[in-house]
């Protein structure tokens, strides 16, 4: 029996990296899968690659940060299947800066993402949640970020870090209606987003020596937890935040 056979499930930020990993794992399992994004063409290819694959899938344009976009985005759901059994708040970017150089409209555009998006999903996604007769359970994606202090990252940890309690509040609040509410804290995963600072070899050698595992994360690792949050497996974990991160923070 696959683990989310039936269920649906929505991811954002889907077109690539660890929202398009946690895509194909769910589908995998049996879930109907919507893979949203602000990349439309990106995230309509990744459904039709995992619908040629004979996996349920779906995308739709969805930028976090307009509230009109998250509200089409309910209201296809609600209509086509009236619930959501797994959330995944998995959009987010990174503008690097030294502090005392990031601009207003710069924090501006990692927090409306990183933070308000995060907010906006998981307050707007309610409803169709509390609607999953499993339950339904949210997964927002954190980061080891909002933990530590790293330079030119302020802005991203300061958003990270509200994700974090965030989840712990959201944990609590949900709970009542059958909503478990968890956290994923990546560490440094080879995506897209870290591309640029993990060609440096210097850098890429200064992080693997902060990382017992001694190597960097990829999409899937992240996803196989996020498949553990969805599925029956946890039924009794909310309110828990997992770092995926090769034991960096362990190791600090």
């Amino acid at each position: 029996m696959k683990r989310l056979q039936g269920k649906i499930a929505v991811v954002t930020g889907a077109a690539k990296g660890i929202g398009l990993a946690i895509a194909q794992v769910f589908a995998q399992e049996g879930a109907h899968v919507y893979l949203t994004d602000i990349d439309a063409d990106g995230a309509k290819a990744a459904a039709d690659a995992l619908n040629e694959k004979g996996l349920a899938a779906a995308s739709q344009a969805v930028d976090v940060s307009k509230g009109q976009d998250v509200t089409a985005l309910f209201q296809t759901i609600s209509t086509e299947f009236g619930k959501i059994d797994v959330l995944v708040n998995n959009a987010g970017l990174n503008v690097r800066s030294d502090f005392r150089h990031l601009s207003d409209a710069d924090w501006e555009k990692i927090r409306e993402v990183n933070l308000d998006g995060v907010v906006r999903i998981a307050r707007d996604g309610f409803e169709l949640l509390k609607a999953s007769k499993e339950g339904g359970t949210l997964i927002n994606v954190a980061s080891i970020m909002g933990h530590r202090g790293m330079r030119q990252l302020a802005g991203y940890s300061a958003t990270k870090g509200a994700v974090s309690a965030l989840t712990r509040a959201l944990a609590v609040e949900y709970a009542p209606f059958g909503i478990r509410v968890n956290a994923i804290a990546p560490g440094f995963i080879e995506t897209a987003l870290t591309d640029r600072v993990l060609k440096n070899p210097a850098i890429r050698k200064a992080l693997l020596d902060q990382t017992p595992l001694r190597r960097f994360g990829n999409g899937h690792d992240v996803a196989k937890t996020a498949l553990f949050l969805a599925s029956e497996d946890s039924a009794f974990v909310t309110g828990a935040e997992i770092a995926v991160d090769g034991g960096m923070m362990a190791g600090l």
